[in-house]
């Protein structure tokens, strides 16, 4: 029995179950744009799917519509796959077990994937709906938005003839998304000088978990804790105190979530191990007391592994923990023309380990550009000190704001409608595909809106289904007044 059935929008929350049904974590898109595919043949709709698995929906205007400009409606389907290790479920081949929680719909112990599938699901009722009256409607459903915005860069938009775009991917009900933070993802990595642990070391394994994380744009500004980062301060301690060499590090999931769980493997002279595993006590009780309030669950503990092998070089060693230690994190400034808005950021969202070395995975984000280019240049000078590689990949425009736009003007009006309320108009240090799409097409005029959406990109996400049916009230009117 579907899990959603009793839930208002019908078509929308049904909609939704289905895109859940299947894995669509960002690079596994291929099921996903398969259905959307299969949404638009069983409707007799005009689509195209192209080879980075975007797909484009087209529906002709109603009768009265037909001189009114053409509407684009856009999402992405793919989401970020946070979760519990005993969660059951493997998010590579299985869909996500929703569960009704009051006026909240979740997941059990994973993400649920309402970044931006909710969006999604509102555009497939509209474009299902054959009481409404609208002028064409054009749907673009793009991919890999989490890693990178991929499919957003390949998109041919040359075959959509409307100039007016409502991304569908933004959070707070009541508000309107005009503006956006720019991004680029740098890779910091130290190649690999392994050699074997001399004999009298002893291996520990160091875990850092039970954080809050949460989206590095939306929760940057909240004061969680990062577990990459934590490592890192506790490392660099121990090492000066121990000696200890560096084995294995790997933490986090994607650049653009902060990472809340980080496992190291460490090497610790035998003559130092009450000293290591004394200074993990005491950091814990430290970092305890530093996130007490932001991040109550935070745990850090080590324990004798017998995984020998082996580990960084000494000098090796020292400047990959001088480099985590000395690399900048978190909010960097504050918006001064938007009050509350983060302007400048960086987060240590993913370690990881290989034959190669360790590489530091870290995502900028700034709503100007020299301010980004400045913490690439930071993040490039500390590289050539330390002896690491620097690359930097995945960037995206920050996304200005248009003084005047019939567009944002019309969905005001339509959220008045319906909330009573003007809305606010707003912008955001996450980024958004509008910013990337206006580059392309200069003439676009876009807004963002979605329905109350909390903690996205962690296993505590949350949808209001309030909130999502009055985001569909909201869509129907301003469609058909479209004209």
């Amino acid at each position: 029995m579907a899990k959603l059935a009793g839930l208002e929008p019908k078509k929308v929350f049904a909609f939704f179950e289905m895109l859940c049904s299947v894995p669509h974590g960002s690079g596994n898109t291929k099921q996903i744009s398969d259905l959307c595919v299969r949404f638009a043949e069983e409707r007799g709709l005009r689509y195209k799917q192209d080879e980075y698995n975007n797909v484009i929906i087209w529906k002709d205007a109603t009768p009265g519509y037909e001189k009114a400009e053409p509407l684009i409606f856009q999402g992405h389907i793919d989401m970020v796959c946070a979760f519990e290790p005993d969660c059951g479920i493997d998010m590579k081949t299985d869909g996500i077990k929703l569960v009704v929680d009051g006026d909240w719909v979740r997941a059990y112990k994973t993400s649920l994937g309402a970044d931006n599938g909710i969006g999604v699901a509102i555009a497939m009722a509209l474009l299902d709906d054959d009481t409404l009256r609208h002028p064409r409607l054009e749907a673009l459903f793009t991919t890999d938005e989490e890693t990178g915005m991929n499919g957003a860069l390949g998109a041919d938009l040359s075959v959509l003839k409307g100039r007016n775009l409502i991304n569908l991917d933004s959070e707070e009900e009541g508000y309107l998304t005009v503006s956006c933070a720019g991004g680029v993802r740098c890779d910091c990595v130290f190649p690999a000088d392994w050699e074997d642990a001399p004999r009298e070391m002893r291996f520990y394994e160091v875990v850092i978990e039970g954080l809050k994380g949460g989206h590095s744009g939306a929760e940057i500004d909240k004061g969680r804790a990062s577990a990459t980062q934590l490592m890192g301060r506790f490392l660099y301690r121990a090492e000066r105190e121990t000696g200890l060499r560096i084995a294995k590090m790997q933490g986090g999931t994607f650049t653009n979530v902060i990472p809340l769980y980080c496992r190291s493997v460490v090497a610790v002279p035998a003559e130092k191990t009450a000293a290591f595993e004394a200074l993990c006590a005491s950091d814990e009780a430290m970092f305890q007391s530093e996130y007490a309030t932001a991040d109550p669950g935070l745990r850090m503990h080590t324990a004798s592994v017998m995984e020998a092998g082996k580990v960084f070089s000494d000098a090796r060693t020292k400047n990959l923990l001088n480099m985590m230690l000395l690399a900048p994190y978190g909010v960097q400034a504050m918006s001064m023309d938007i009050p509350g808005l983060v302007q400048t950021s960086l987060n240590l969202g993913v370690i990881e380990t290989s034959e190669e070395g360790i590489a530091l995975r870290f995502s900028l984000r700034s709503s100007l550009q020299s301010q980004k280019d400045m913490l690439a240049e930071r993040l490039t000078a500390l590289c050539g000190v330390f002896g690491a590689s620097y690359a930097a990949h995945d960037p995206y425009p920050a996304w200005a704001f248009r003084k005047e736009s019939r567009l944002r003007d019309a969905m005001s009006r339509a959220c008045a409608e319906v909330l009573g309320k003007e809305p606010g108009i707003t912008a955001t240090h996450g980024g958004l595909e509008c910013g990337l799409f206006m580059e392309k097409r200069p003439d676009f005029d876009c807004v963002s809106l979605g329905p109350e959406l909390h903690e996205v990109h962690s296993v505590r996400e949350r949808l209001s289904i309030s909130s999502t049916a009055r985001l569909y009230s909201i869509m129907r009117s301003f469609v058909e007044n479209w004209k």
